[in-house]
């Protein structure tokens, strides 16, 4: 936010906002999580082995998702006992967020394959 154009009230508020986003989705994992879960429910383990994340790790993140309304816990009702992830429908109003960064991220590797290609070019000479 151009805090010249507006009040410095509307930009304290603006940052404030944004640490109130990174407490909830902030960090390695949570959006990997997210992003993951996008395609369907996944048990405990299965979660674990797609994003390659240690188990006590998951649990904590799981939680914390969870408690912010964005993670379902299901235990089902099966031999063994099993417990699923998903999605809520309140982790869609993130859709944006996930789909912007998804393109920043995209053309900010691009940018560094770019800026490498010189260096690669020279190495071969």
């Amino acid at each position: 936010m151009n805090c010249i154009l507006v009040s410095e009230e509307d930009c304290k508020l603006a940052r404030l906002t944004i640490r109130d986003t990174l407490d909830v989705v902030g960090g390695k994992w949570k959006l990997i999580l997210i992003s993951i879960l996008r395609d369907g429910k996944l048990r405990f383990r299965e979660l674990a082995r797609e994003a390659n994340i240690s188990t006590r790790i998951l649990s904590k993140e799981l939680q914390e998702l969870e408690m912010n309304g964005l993670v379902t816990r299901t235990v089902t009702n099966s031999k063994p006992v099993a417990v699923e992830y998903s999605l809520t429908p309140y982790s869609e109003t993130l859709s944006d967020v996930i789909t912007a960064m998804h393109n920043w991220g995209k053309q900010h590797r691009e940018r560094l394959i770019r800026q490498l290609e010189p260096v690669k070019e020279e190495a071969k000479t």
